[in-house]
């Protein structure tokens, strides 16, 4: 599994991209008229914004509070530094609890039993292998510190337990959030935006027109916010927090 997480540790970026566009294979749907009757599409409308909006809260809230690099030296695992404050004392993966909810919520979102059914699990094995390969890096070069950090913090289950305490007690820094989280931010609320104008727009009554329009106007929207972010990042206009 650790040679598997460290091939796949190389390549995840490209796998959230190639796991985007997998919501768009035609397939069964989780929730259908016949079932849910003639307002079915509330329920992966509602439930799913709701889970894929709450991932990318968790990502926030980890950046914000206690950020841990994320993109490894050469594509391979590597950290300077063991975090253990911030949401990090709470959960020892907590943005890749955030990328699953993210993901999930979207394959709800979109109405997709073989997205539930065949690429969650595979996502989740695959971020698993992951996890065991970095687990391995973290444990041979921190020893007794990351064992005893395992001991106390559980892999995936966020507990809320003093979250409350640790929000209150550290420095929330929006402008590391949005920094260092804009590229995601934007590829994640474009797939968002193509699945309600292009899913739901039938649901809404909305003519071609109207759907399009719509379209348009969230790109443009999407655009201005990734640009803005990306210059006053490259100006040096904010400073890192």
């Amino acid at each position: 599994m650790v040679q598997i997480g460290n091939f796949f540790f190389k390549y995840r970026n490209f796998l959230f991209i190639f796991l985007y566009l997998a919501l768009f294979i035609p397939s069964t749907p989780v929730f259908s008229e016949a079932t849910f009757g003639p307002h079915y599409y509330r329920y992966p409308l509602i439930i799913g914004l709701a889970i894929t909006i709450l991932g990318q809260l968790i990502r926030g809230a980890t950046i914000a509070l206690a950020y841990i690099v994320r993109g490894g030296k050469d594509k391979k695992v590597y950290a300077n530094t063991l975090v253990t404050n911030g949401i990090f004392a709470h959960c020892r993966n907590p943005l890749y609890v955030g990328n699953i909810l993210m993901l999930v919520g979207a394959g709800i979102l979109v109405n997709s039993l073989l997205y539930m059914l065949v690429f969650i699990p595979l996502f989740l094995f695959i971020y698993q292998a992951i996890v065991l390969a970095e687990e391995h890096f973290l444990r041979n070069k921190f020893g007794t510190q990351f064992d005893a950090y395992t001991k106390r913090v559980h892999r995936w289950l966020i507990n809320p337990v003093g979250l409350r305490k640790t929000v209150s007690g550290m420095h929330f820094s929006w402008k590391r959030w949005l920094k260092r989280e804009y590229n995601t931010q934007v590829i994640w609320l474009l797939f968002i935006v193509v699945i309600l104008v292009f899913k739901y727009s039938n649901n809404w009554a909305w003519d071609e027109t109207t759907r399009n329009t719509w379209f348009i106007v969230a790109v443009l929207v999407l655009a201005c916010y990734y640009y803005t972010i990306r210059y006053l990042k490259k100006s040096g206009k904010w400073e890192e927090v």
